[in-house]
């Protein structure tokens, strides 16, 4: 059957993607029915989304005429999933507060299907804390939520907030549509008693694996202080062991997630703990065993100054660097490796940019660690939403292909779930 998507695009400059995007799942053989807010009406135009979506573009709640060929609840079941692209901080506000005051947002109440949004907005809407919020009760909501790329904006400022490519949004949703779907046993029960019964069902089938369990990991890079405006960091977004948090929440653990300085919303059901610097994060580990397995995917910062200045550090004039001595950081999974409190499955992560499984194996051997997650960071991995790695063992290792994050991550929980299984022999 063709994929159905309803694609709601509101009013931001980035709306004019929306035109690629809907040529994209065109091309993936997907059919796409368009809303347009008021606001995305002067960015882009009903005629031209028409004409590329070969379908009626909806965007007045009462417009008699569409109302009568096809209602708007019925246009919110209709759809195998519902992607709002782009997302303005604006909709995302009343999406996370069920207001319904136009059509776009009346489909979003009323849809019992996924739904998928991807914001775009300045750097400072983005990073605020209204917003930050509102993504936090859309997580908890089961609500999808891409992570802005970061660039110049068309403001003119720089930092998170550009729409991701096209291409990439066009990637996610065919992920989205792969997902495994369940028998629904709600068909044909009042409306009212669907939500409690299919939420109480989705426990049953996907928290059954982990249940009990305690993952304990980590995400993002270090900031290590050089002065109260420098610091020593890498290029780590935090997307994949936030991905691997995420799922292993779904699958029914008891999660822990110490994350580095990074701005992504907190998965739902997820325990965060925030932190700076590597000593922080090792202290955070330690308080949060015992655990079942732990899962170290922060990119932590192999040095740090041996003292951060508490003043700026300024030019001399000679025109040579400040003096600046670096001591190694402690080694989080090594110290978790031969730990008193070590977890029963401990997964390292180990970002090369060549002799990929070379460096990984003997990695596995020095840190005490039971596998390790070895990646190719040498083009857009991090910071990108994709990955190929291979996982080193003992026994040997198992490749997988370039996957999105999200793959990944389920199924490297499903490993992880396996692994902790109890033995039937």
């Amino acid at each position: 059957m063709t994929p159905r998507i309803l694609l709601i695009i509101s009013g931001g400059i980035a709306a004019y993607k929306s035109l690629e995007l809907v040529r994209l799942l065109r091309k993936r053989g997907m059919t796409v029915r368009a809303v347009l807010t008021e606001s995305a009406q002067q960015f882009v135009t009903p005629l031209s989304l028409g004409v590329l979506t070969e379908n009626p573009v909806f965007t007045d709640l009462f417009n008699l005429k569409d109302e009568q060929e096809i209602g708007h609840i019925q246009l919110s079941r209709q759809a195998d999933l519902v992607v709002v692209a782009p997302a303005t901080a604006n909709i995302l506000a009343k999406m996370a507060n069920g207001i319904a005051d136009d059509l776009a947002t009346t489909l979003l109440l009323a849809t019992d299907k996924p739904v998928l949004a991807v914001p775009a907005m300045n750097v400072r809407m983005w990073h605020h804390r209204a917003t930050q919020r509102n993504l936090e009760r859309l997580h908890a909501d089961g609500v999808h939520i891409m992570t802005p790329d970061d660039g110049e904006m068309a403001c003119g400022e720089f930092g998170t907030g550009r729409l991701p490519d096209p291409e990439r949004i066009a990637a996610e949703v065919e992920r989205l549509l792969a997902l495994p779907k369940q028998d629904d046993p709600l068909a044909g029960q009042p409306d009212f008693a669907v939500g409690v019964q299919r939420f109480s069902t989705s426990l049953e089938t996907n928290g059954v694996r982990l249940a009990g369990r305690h993952i304990l990991i980590t995400a993002g890079p270090t900031h290590e202080p050089i002065d109260p405006v420098r610091y020593i960091a890498n290029r780590s977004s935090g997307k994949q062991g936030f991905a691997i948090a995420a799922a292993a929440a779904r699958a029914g653990a008891r999660v822990t997630l110490v994350a580095g300085p990074v701005h992504l919303p907190t998965p739902e059901g997820v325990t965060r703990v925030d932190v700076q610097t590597a000593r922080e994060m090792l202290s955070a580990v330690e308080s949060a065993l015992p655990a079942d397995a732990a899962i170290m995917v922060a990119a932590v910062a192999d040095w740090r100054t041996a003292d951060a200045a508490d003043q700026k550090l300024k030019k001399d004039g000679s025109g040579q660097p400040a003096p600046l001595t670096l001591v190694e950081n402690p080694d989080i999974l090594a110290t978790l490796g031969h730990h008193a409190q070590r977890p029963a499955l401990l997964i390292g992560f180990a970002a090369e940019t060549q002799n990929i499984a070379g460096h990984a194996q003997a990695k596995l051997a020095r840190k005490g660690a039971d596998w390790i997650v070895a990646n190719d960071v040498s083009g857009d991995v991090m910071g990108g939403d994709a990955n190929a790695v291979q996982i080193v063992t003992a026994s040997g290792i198992e490749a997988w292909p370039a996957l999105p994050k999200g793959q990944v991550a389920d199924k490297l929980i499903a490993k992880v779930a396996d692994a902790l299984s109890p033995r039937s022999d």
